[in-house]
């Protein structure tokens, strides 16, 4: 029963995770969102995605305490950065798209196009290993 409501109370908070990212996009791209709000979250975004960190995920723990601490400090400072009514109206439209069900013909054209990029990928890198061989 335990494991069960732990479960659930993870699920509930990265549905709101997921709601309050959609609403920061929607506020980012909202002309009443001030410039260095805009700058932040270009900011934080950048640095979620980009494979270069302050302190290498290689590193035991610290590693993973950059993302951890720098990430959220970000998404707070946002929060605070975007004017209320601003969030306000970008949390509804956030609610609007998550209860848009998902179509699973899209789904399955995405992952068949993921798996072609896959096997294409593999295909070409295997025909440079043959090609390097003949070469030598």
């Amino acid at each position: 029963m335990k494991k069960n409501s732990i479960f659930q109370n993870w699920k509930q908070r990265v549905r709101k995770l997921k709601q309050e990212t959609s609403a920061l996009y929607y506020a980012s791209k909202d002309p009443r969102t001030p410039w260095y709000a805009k700058f932040l979250a270009i900011c934080v975004v950048a640095y979620l995605l980009s494979p270069i960190d302050l302190i290498p995920d290689v590193i035991p723990i610290l590693g993973y305490l950059d993302d951890l601490v720098l990430i959220p400090l970000g998404i707070f400072l946002l929060l605070k950065l975007i004017p209320k009514t601003v969030m306000d109206e970008s949390r509804q439209k956030a609610k609007v798209i998550e209860n848009i069900p998902n179509s699973k013909f899209i789904t399955i054209i995405i992952v068949c196009i993921w798996i072609f990029t896959g096997m294409l990928t593999v295909f070409l890198v295997y025909s440079l290993y043959q090609n390097s061989k003949k070469s030598f």
